[in-house]
């Protein structure tokens, strides 16, 4: 039997939530749940943040259907700004390891900025679909390979990092940044440097198994 109250309430808050769909409103609840999440931590309540968005506690899920999707879209937002940190590096000129230093030194330092947004990226699920979606860190790991397709297309190789080999490098670049925002037993240059040569292997191990060798001297340049 059908419960025509839970219907109704369900069918009105659809009718609300169409009403009132405010790109802008919507934006500015996001964005106001990532500075809320940056200044307080991951555990900051909806009513924080609906008071920092300016907008009532009760129509927050005019805007989103739930606070899942709220977490999901400050996670797009969120990362989306440290790849707007990463990017600049994936077009320069250096051998690998030099190309895979600036990026790290990108990721730690955004880290190091916004150190409750990073944990709050690095806590949620690795999914194939986030993967395919082309959301959080997996996107500058996808880059960076398609930067080195960039400087190997002469050789017609492509390449293309297996989910699992993204998941491992996400896992381990994450656990090495929490320890150090957690323990501060390292200086910032000693994390970068460690985890860029970490990550160095990782891709180039990858590059061999594609069939590409990648000296550590080779210098790539997307110029040429």
């Amino acid at each position: 039997m059908v419960d025509v109250a839970k219907w109704v309430d369900s069918t009105v808050a659809r009718r609300l939530r169409k009403a009132d769909d405010d790109p802008s409103r919507r934006s500015l609840l996001i964005h106001a749940a990532a500075a809320a999440i940056d200044e307080v931590g991951p555990d900051v309540g909806v009513g924080q943040i609906a008071e920092r968005a300016g907008i009532p506690r009760p129509h927050v899920y005019r805007y989103v259907e739930s606070k899942k999707q709220l977490d999901l879209e400050v996670a797009r937002a969120a990362s989306a700004d440290l790849l707007a940190q990463v990017r600049p590096h994936l077009s320069r000129r250096g051998t690998s390891y030099e190309i895979v230093h600036g990026i790290t030194t990108a990721i730690v330092g955004w880290a190091g900025e916004h150190p409750n947004l990073y944990r709050f990226i690095a806590a949620q699920k690795q999914t194939k679909t986030l993967h395919q979606a082309r959301m959080g860190r997996s996107l500058f790991l996808d880059a960076l390979m398609g930067a080195m397709s960039d400087y190997l297309r002469p050789t017609q190789i492509v390449p293309q990092a297996p989910d699992g080999v993204l998941a491992g490098l996400i896992g381990m670049v994450d656990a090495v940044i929490i320890w150090w925002l957690d323990h501060q037993d390292e200086t910032q240059a000693d994390v970068v440097d460690r985890l860029s040569r970490q990550v160095t292997l990782v891709l180039t191990d990858e590059m061999v198994r594609l069939g590409v060798a990648v000296p550590d001297d080779m210098v790539f340049d997307r110029g040429v």
